[in-house]
C-alpha cells in the first residue's frame, strides 16, 4: 500500500513543490544538471511515489515492496526531489547535489541514496534489469510490481528491445514501462536524431499492452496506471510530455537538456511555480 494515497489536488500541490526544488537543486549544483529532463517527468514520479507504489521509507528491505527504476538516469534531479518530498531522504540533502562526498551524485547510485534501487546512467540498462526483477517476482509468486521510466531518446538503445522480447515471452504483466515521451533528446528533436515513431505500434509488435496519456497531467497519469490490468502482457504507458514542463522559458527548448537556471532565471522560474 502507498503511505500517501493522495488525491489529484494533493498530487498537483506536490508537483509544484517538486518543480521548485528542481530549479534550486540544478541552479546550486557545481556540475550543472539536466533541468529540462527533470521537469519533464515530475507528474509521473509524483503519481508513483504519492499514490501508486507499494513502498515507503521504513520498508526499503521489504521483499514484497514495489520496485521503481530510474532508467533515464540523467534526470536524477527530479528523482531526488521526489524522494525528498516523500521522506526517503532529508530535504537538506538537495543542497548538496553533485558536491564532493554528496549522497546525491549526478546519476542514481544505490549505495549512496536511500530509496534508489539500481545504479543507472548508461542508457538502456534499466529495462533489462527490470525484466529480471519482474521475472523473479513471478517465479516467487510475489505481488511485487516493477516500474521504470525510460526516455524516448533512450529507446534507440537495442538492449531495450532485447529486454522487451524477453518480457513478452515470459508474460511479465507485473512490469510497467513508462515512456517519458517529450520528443527531444540532447541537442534536437528525436524524430531528427533517431526517430522512434510509430512508438505504440513498435511496442505492440513486441507483445506489449500499450496505453497513452498526457504525461504532464498528474490525474491522467494516475488514471492510466490505475486502469492497468494483468492480461499476461507487459504494460507500456506512453506519457506524452513537454521537456522543461512548467517553466515557460524552459519548456520545449532543447538547449535546456544540460543547462541550469542562472541569475534572474532562478527567480523568474520560482515565481511561475508559486502555489496558486
Amino acid at each position: 500500500m502507498n503511505p500517501y494515497n493522495y488525491d489529484v489536488s494533493a498530487l498537483e500541490k506536490v508537483t509544484r513543490a517538486v518543480r521548485r526544488h528542481i530549479i534550486l537543486l540544478n541552479a546550486n549544483s557545481p556540475a550543472g544538471g539536466h533541468t529540462g529532463a527533470d521537469l519533464s517527468q515530475v507528474e509521473i514520479l509524483t503519481a508513483l511515489y504519492f499514490r501508486i507504489l507499494n513502498v515507503s521509507p521504513d520498508r526499503l528491505d521489504d521483499e514484497q515492496r514495489d520496485i521503481y527504476i530510474q532508467s533515464k538516469g540523467h534526470a536524477v534531479g527530479c528523482y531526488y526531489c521526489v524522494l525528498a518530498e516523500a521522506g526517503f531522504i532529508p530535504l537538506d540533502w538537495l543542497e548538496t547535489y553533485q558536491q564532493p562526498n554528496s549522497h546525491l551524485p549526478g546519476h542514481p547510485v544505490k549505495q549512496k541514496t536511500p530509496g534508489v534501487e539500481l545504479n543507472t546512467g548508461a542508457l538502456g540498462h534499466g529495462l533489462p534489469v527490470a525484466v529480471g526483477l519482474a521475472l523473479a517476482a513471478k517465479k516467487n509468486n510475489s505481488a511485487r510490481r516493477v516500474f521504470l521510466i525510460t526516455g524516448d531518446g533512450e529507446l534507440a538503445e537495442g538492449s531495450n528491445w532485447e529486454a522487451a522480447l524477453a518480457a513478452a515471452h515470459y508474460g511479465l504483466d507485473n512490469l510497467i514501462i513508462i515512456n517519458d515521451k517529450n520528443n527531444l533528446q540532447l541537442a534536437g528533436a528525436t524524430r531528427d536524431i533517431m526517430n522512434t515513431d510509430p512508438l505504440a505500434d513498435k511496442w505492440r509488435a513486441f507483445g506489449m499492452e500499450v496505453t497513452e496519456c498526457a504525461g504532464n497531467d498528474v490525474g491522467a497519469v494516475v488514471g492510466a496506471i490505475e486502469q492497468l490490468t494483468r492480461k499476461g502482457k507487459p504494460n507500456v504507458i506512453i506519457a506524452h510530455t513537454t521537456k522543461g514542463a512548467g517553466v515557460s522559458f524552459i519548456q520545449g527548448r532543447p538547449e535546456w537538456h544540460h543547462r541550469v537556471p542562472k541569475g534572474d532565471e532562478i527567480e523568474l522560474a520560482l515565481e511561475e511555480l508559486k502555489d496558486a
